[in-house]
């Protein structure tokens, strides 16, 4: 049997049988076979040292009190921003200037679609047109050769600095819509995952039925609260991640804090920065994708360079997990996200010693780079397009890249 074939098995006996396949006895085999399979097939993802520690995201809801995406809390426990802006002012107006806060959006207070309300384009031989209605509301329509549609615009997904994406609701049903806007086109284009070939009845062409487990991941990664009390409730979703999409609902931590209650406020509020590396990384993983929920879904292709927690992970340099390598020691997720290369150069000499020739230490066991002392990133994390999405993401898969060499699963 191939290396390959074995891991995938392995994969799937872990994701089918958890209690038959004991974990530990999983790493033991999947540790030899990724063994071969990097003696044997260079340029596989490393399997990380911290595997054993590492979960699927239905596994830290499941053990952990409070996660992203968990949705148990009442509705009633949350409090919004402005019970948070109070105390923490600057770090909740910050935050509301992130791609997070933005992450979605009613599409009646989307800017990309007021913008193009009245403008027409074609895709695939049908036409479409964005209608913004007297009261605000966002309609479109979509004309082909014999035959047309129309629907509701409800919601837009996405920040607009990659893209947006649209969902229609109607009889509590939610249909992911054909069209989406990608910010480097300036214009409208086939939504990502949906079929490039032309469609081929209106229906097709309109939009795409999502079932409800597709519809929750979605408002459970671009909203906050749209899940409680263990119920889908994405009428009364607060329209971005914002400070308790992460942090948990506040209203204990709010009460036990203006009861000057320090220890029971504390204890009411989830600080993720307090988490150990693996977990910190697996709970950015949550809407971006862990190791072990990327294996689950047979990830491979460019398209996984969106997943970047599955592409730390597989770092060589990610070790047995350091602080100085979580996703929030490069990305403050309370500011927004910096694009200047230059900026990551400290934290890349947190880890790596400066000097050539210089040994490495326990404090920086990185070796240093024999080409450039600046803009690590721009050599050791290239930028790869992801066809649809029309858009080159960072690969965070940290190596040495050879000259010419094509991504690598």
């Amino acid at each position: 049997m191939k290396p390959e074939s074995l891991y995938q098995m392995l994969i799937r006996c872990h994701w089918k049988s958890p209690g038959k396949y004991s974990r530990v006895n999983f790493v033991l085999v999947l540790s030899s076979v990724a063994l071969i399979t990097f003696l044997e097939m260079e340029g596989l993802a490393q399997t990380p040292a911290t595997i054993a520690d590492q979960l699927t995201t239905q596994e830290r809801i499941e053990k952990s009190k409070w996660w992203p995406t968990k949705g148990l809390a009442a509705r009633t426990d949350y409090l919004g921003t402005s019970a948070c802006v109070e105390c923490h002012f600057a770090i909740v107006k910050s935050q509301a200037r992130h791609s997070m806060a933005k992450a979605s959006a009613p599409a009646a207070n989307s800017d990309i679609l007021r913008d193009h309300a009245g403008q027409n384009f074609q895709l695939d031989g049908y036409d479409y047109k964005i209608t913004r209605q007297p009261d605000g509301r966002i309609s479109y329509s979509v004309t082909g050769p014999a035959n047309s549609s129309s629907g509701p615009v409800s919601w837009g997904f996405g920040a607009g600095k990659v893209g947006q994406s649209y969902l229609s609701e109607e009889n509590e049903k939610f249909y992911e819509i054909r069209f989406s806007y990608f910010d480097t086109l300036h214009a409208f284009g086939v939504t990502p995952n949906q079929s490039p070939q032309s469609a081929s009845t209106i229906k097709s062409a309109t939009s795409r039925l999502l079932s409800e487990g597709e519809a929750q991941r979605c408002f459970g990664c671009h909203t906050t609260a749209s899940k409680t009390g263990g119920h889908f409730d994405p009428a009364n979703a607060m329209p971005g991640i914002s400070c308790e999409g992460c942090h948990g609902p506040g209203a204990r931590h709010v009460a036990a804090m203006k009861a000057q209650d320090l220890d029971a406020g504390i204890a009411a509020i989830v600080n993720p920065g307090k988490l150990k590396p693996v977990d910190q990384v697996d709970f950015c993983g949550a809407c971006h994708t862990t190791w072990w929920d990327a294996k689950g879904i047979g990830a491979s292709g460019v398209a996984n360079v969106r997943f970047q927690p599955y592409r730390l992970e597989s770092s060589r340099c990610w070790g047995k997990g350091d602080v100085r390598l979580t996703c929030a020691a490069c990305h403050n997720p309370h500011q927004p996200l910096v694009r200047d290369t230059a900026s990551y150069d400290n934290r890349c000499l947190s880890c790596h010693v400066s000097m050539p020739g210089a040994k490495a230490t326990a404090e920086h066991p990185g070796a240093a780079c024999p080409v450039a002392k600046q803009n690590c990133v721009s050599c050791h994390m290239p930028k790869y397009e992801v066809p649809d999405m029309h858009f080159k993401y960072t690969d965070h898969r940290i190596r040495v890249v050879k000259a010419g060499e094509t991504f690598r699963d």
